[in-house]
């Protein structure tokens, strides 16, 4: 009798055994699952581990995720009942259309199969829309046989062999399926060297996925369909006045727009001020390189913000609001050396006095039905930016920031939110925007005056802030936001 391959057998048994208790306690399978992992043999353990694997895929490619977080519910209860039903339908509608919009996600999830023959573009594969390209690296590296037979198929375009000859075996030359047979490997390879793709469907931001098989052995692989985009550069010019614009919003607080622009001109006597004012009686202002554009009256803080960085030429703009005041420690130079430094950068706040307010985002997508979750978590940092101990990567700053106007531009103010908002460009930015906040840029505040007037405009109480949850439920596509 084998008394060692009883001994490896019963070890087995116990590992299984052990296994199967901590799977049923840790909750990765159900009792009765685990159960059927209980008989010995190794047979069973690549059973377990296959399942565990499965499960695994299973739990990150499924869609309807659901999530929670403490802070305001959003749903159709902030809108009258007798529209609830319509709203519900109309942003289901939109949500569809926006992900039809945005396109296929670029970064679905592929799995390779171990030791495969299969020699394939794993990334990096783009071509235009309608232009036929030749699939770069395609290969098959397999035992000697009789004959070779490799099948791909698309769905978004057709495939080819460029320059086919006659006694080539190639079956579905120009259609979405293409077969290719030989007898001799080194023949069949350089038919594969040959395979082309050309997308049939315009769309300038899509994705196709090819399927390379032989014997039992498939590959997927993407295709990334894209229309090249032109460069956006802004001349740098050579000093600072030609790199950045000072932009503001101002809105029944002239006494503290003076002094602001006061201040700018002693330390920047020349550089480029743009003013979008909303005020109910707009008074006039004039100055060297100073543009002041009138508003409807109360037309609202996000909607000035969009008219004023629509008119800036510069590569960056300066955001101040209307009573800051610049001192000896407001540098726009350092700004900009930073952002020269770190060109992926879009936006680089500062401190107002010896705050220095930043967030982050934390954002679940949550299911198509209900919606996302977003918690907005005071002073918490992602990382430091690299190169730069003063710096660390946040998702939102104060309302004193150096900002790319292009990058900027793309992202937008949303003007429906009139009074009370900030973080809210920074979500809508989330994912878009690279941001940092710096130790050492900073910018004084004015003291505070009273203005009865102002402040029933800038706290206009509670239905503003219903409205406001009400949108982040349709626009955002939330059911839960918590600031």
């Amino acid at each position: 009798m084998n008394y060692s391959l009883l001994f490896k057998l019963f070890l087995t048994g116990l590992c299984l055994t052990a296994l199967g208790v901590y799977v049923m306690q840790s909750g990765f399978l159900d009792v009765t699952d685990a159960a059927s992992l209980l008989p010995l043999g190794t047979r069973n353990l690549q059973f377990f581990e296959q399942r565990l694997y499965n499960r695994n895929i299973e739990a990150f490619l499924r869609k309807n995720r659901s999530c929670s977080c403490e802070g305001y519910t959003l749903n159709v209860q902030h809108v009258p009942a007798n529209e609830q039903e319509d709203l519900q339908r109309r942003r289901s509608e939109e949500y569809r259309q926006y992900q039809l919009r945005m396109g296929p996600k670029m970064e679905s999830l592929l799995l390779a199969q171990s030791n495969s023959p299969l020699q394939y573009p794993i990334q990096g594969f783009v071509v235009a829309p309608l232009a036929k390209s030749v699939i770069p690296g395609l290969a098959l590296h397999a035992q000697k046989r009789r004959k070779y037979k490799v099948s791909l198929s698309v769905s978004k375009g057709v495939l080819s062999v460029k320059d086919l000859l006659d006694g080539d075996q190639v079956e579905g030359q120009g259609q979405s399926n293409l077969t290719i047979s030989s007898s001799n490997i080194t023949h069949l390879n350089d038919l594969l060297s040959r395979v082309t793709y050309t997308s049939t469907i315009y769309h300038i931001r899509t994705k196709d996925m090819v399927n390379f098989s032989f014997d039992n052995y498939e590959a997927i692989f993407p295709i990334v369909i894209k229309r090249l985009s032109l460069p956006v550069l802004y001349d740098p010019g050579t000093d600072i006045n030609s790199q950045v614009t000072i932009t503001t919003k101002t809105f029944l607080r002239y006494d503290e727009l003076n002094i602001l622009i006061k201040s700018i001109r002693q330390f920047y006597p020349k550089i480029k001020i743009i003013i979008a004012d909303d005020s109910l009686e707009p008074l006039n202002l004039t100055g060297d390189n100073l543009e002041h554009y009138i508003m409807p009256p109360a037309q609202g803080w996000f909607a000035g913000r969009n008219l004023a960085i629509s008119q800036v030429t510069t590569k960056y703009f300066l955001w101040v609001d209307d009573d800051y005041i610049f001192n000896n420690g407001t540098r726009i130079e350092s700004f900009v050396e930073i952002m020269e430094k770190v060109p992926e950068l879009d936006v680089v706040g500062g401190a107002v006095g010896q705050d220095q307010f930043f967030f982050r985002l934390q954002y679940e997508e949550g299911d198509e039905e209900e919606g996302g979750c977003l918690r907005r978590l005071h002073r918490r940092k992602l990382q430091l930016v690299p190169g730069l101990e003063s710096c660390i990567f946040v998702d939102g700053v104060v309302n004193y920031f150096l900002a790319r106007t292009d990058a900027v531009r793309r992202v937008g103010f949303d003007p429906f939110l009139k009074r009370v908002a900030h973080t809210e460009f920074f979500i809508d930015g989330l994912g878009d925007l690279l941001i940092a906040s710096c130790k050492g840029l900073s910018v004084g505040h004015q003291k505070k005056r009273k203005q009865s007037k102002y402040r029933s405009f800038r706290f206009p109480g509670q239905k503003d802030g219903r409205n406001k949850l009400a949108h982040h439920y349709f626009k955002n596509h939330l059911k839960c936001i918590r600031y």
